[in-house]
Parts: C-alpha cells; structure tokens; sequence
C-alpha cells in the first residue's frame, strides 16, 4: 500500500478509530504497550499483560483454538475486554515474536 493510499484509509476513518490508529503508532514507534508489559525473569521475559503473568501468547494461542473474547475472559477472569484489545494490538505489531513464542511453548 502507497503513502497515498494508506492517506485515504486515514482519513475516511471515524474520529474513535483515528484515535486507535494514533495511539497505535505512538506504541510501535516507541515500543511502549498500554497494558503490557515485559520483565525479565517473569514468564521468560515475554510480553504478559500488565500486571499479571498471562503471557500475550497464551491468550492468542487460546484465540486461534478457537475461544471467543468471551470464553477468554471467563477463563481469565482476572483480565477485562480492554486487556484483550491491548493484547490483540501487541500481538498484531509484534506477530513473529508472537509465533515463535508459541513454537517453543509448544515444544516445552
């Protein structure tokens, strides 16, 4: 996609959407994730959403296995729907390191 392309997209978004378009940029360009967070030496340093142990990747395993947001919830219920928005962005951005965590989860 062009830069005049993607400028078209932009700018027929709705307001909510190009206020989630932003604070997606600002996110990656910085590398800093509302709500996710990563420590060394928790869960192997892999991204977890903040304030817990639940690594990204867990939840976008349980995703692909075919569980709703809600199932998601229900099983997590520490977690909120906001948690799962900022997990699904981290995990869109951050894809191959996503899979490969999920590889070597698997292979444990």
């Amino acid at each position: 996609m062009t830069l005049d392309e993607l400028r078209t997209h932009l700018l027929a978004l709705t307001p909510v959407e190009k206020a989630e378009v932003v604070q997606l940029l600002v996110q990656s360009l910085g590398d800093i994730w509302l709500g996710i967070e990563k420590t060394p030496g928790v869960v192997g340093g892999d991204a977890c959403v903040s304030g817990t142990r639940i690594p990204v990747w867990d939840l976008v395993q349980y995703r692909r296995m075919g569980a709703s947001d809600a199932k998601i919830l229900e099983a997590y219920p520490q977690l909120t729907a906001m948690d799962l928005t900022h997990a699904w962005q981290y995990a869109e951005a951050h894809s191959a390191e996503i899979k490969l965590a999920i590889q070597q989860n698997e292979a444990a």
